[in-house]
């Protein structure tokens, strides 16, 4: 899976990065414990090759403040890389140099995974090869699970939503809780998982809403309510809190969007923190750090799901040995030209050069950031 020969063999070589920011509407809102989103805030990042092939990926900013701030990032990256050979490895390992006394962490790490992607997106297109095939693999359909919406709300209208969420042919999708009270919280995961069909899985999202006692009472009276998952109950890196966690509970233990960089899900996965892991590709590391977390999974026999950014977490998930779940948003689906499709539950991985991800500019246009 790591693919040295193909990095070797490429005769691309950087020329420059371009950033973009964008602000596109969401759908649905996500009510979380950590806040409410109604829009996604996006940086767009091309990275353009002196053989006339680019590379394209986006990152989730989170905050609109933070898109000028790893758009800087990236020119010093650019500064840094401008002439090299597009070798991701390589790339990663003299940048992390570069910014070793900074940290490789937060908006560092999102520029540097971000350009990651990018490359070898370019990789991709210059061999004429979906993302899937240039990693080893074949373009085929992934389970997916639908985590737009169904925020912390109340019960009769979160029932409502996740009915909603089954277009598509989905046969999972996403609750958050971390509601003020346990009752409140069990009321609206009894209600959606009332109102879906026995076949469809329901997870549940605390986002780190929870102190290791709640957790552990919130658990244990989950524990009997038909759910697949409970994700981030507690602080993401409180890993022996984990463990606790899924010693205790009968229902498995999700974490890993929050890993920085595969040696902290490494330090999760020997603390026996979780049952599922879940990278996220801006704080893994891109594709490179990616892969080294699915061997860390794959020693481990542990099921991995992906965090946002499906369009090219649907490649990297065809290739992981331990596949679990493609986490589906459609809030990158507005500025593309050809949005990753889903058919009866499933990420259809396009079967056309990179990861399939283009700009729609007319709507780039329309939804840039001041």
């Amino acid at each position: 899976m790591m693919a040295h020969d193909l990095q070797r063999g490429n005769r691309l070589e950087v020329r420059a990065i371009r950033a973009r920011g964008v602000e596109v509407p969401m759908k649905l809102p996500l009510g979380t414990s950590a806040g409410t989103l109604r829009s996604a805030a996006l940086l767009l990042i091309d990275v353009d090759t002196e053989e006339g092939v680019s590379g394209r990926s986006y990152l989730f900013c989170y905050l609109r403040a933070a898109a000028p701030a790893i758009a800087t990032m990236l020119g010093e990256i650019e500064r840094t890389v401008k002439g090299d050979k597009v070798a991701p490895a390589e790339l990663w390992a003299k940048l992390a140099r570069r910014f070793k006394l900074i940290g490789v962490q937060g908006i560092v790490r999102m520029a540097m995974s971000g350009f990651d992607v990018a490359c070898w997106d370019a990789l991709a297109v210059a061999a004429g090869k979906p993302l899937v095939a240039l990693l080893g693999g074949a373009p085929r359909r992934i389970r997916a699970y639908n985590s737009n919406g169904l925020g912390l709300m109340a019960p009769e209208a979160a029932a409502d939503e996740a009915e909603k969420l089954l277009e598509g042919g989905f046969r999972a999708v996403k609750l958050r809780l971390g509601h003020p009270t346990l009752k409140a919280d069990l009321a609206a995961a009894r209600a959606v998982r009332n109102r879906l069909p026995d076949s469809v899985e329901l997870m549940v999202d605390f986002n780190q809403a929870l102190s290791l006692a709640e957790a552990l009472e919130r658990g244990r009276a989950i524990d009997s309510e038909g759910i697949a998952w409970i994700e981030e109950p507690i602080r993401h890196d409180d890993f022996r809190g984990c463990a606790e966690l899924a010693r205790a509970l009968a229902t498995p233990i999700q974490i890993g969007e929050n890993f920085s960089l595969p040696e902290q899900m490494a330090e999760a996965v020997a603390a026996r923190a979780c049952d599922f892991v879940m990278p996220d590709l801006e704080r893994i590391g891109g594709v490179t750090g990616w892969q080294r977390a699915a061997s860390l999974a794959a020693e481990r026999k542990l099921p991995m799901s992906s965090h946002l950014f499906p369009e090219t977490s649907a490649h990297l998930l065809a290739v992981t040995p331990t596949c679990h779940y493609l986490e589906y948003v459609d809030w990158a689906s507005a500025i593309l030209v050809e949005p990753l499709k889903i058919a009866q539950g499933e990420a259809v991985i396009p079967d056309r050069p990179g990861s399939g991800v283009s700009w729609d500019e007319k709507a780039v246009k329309r939804y840039a950031m001041a």
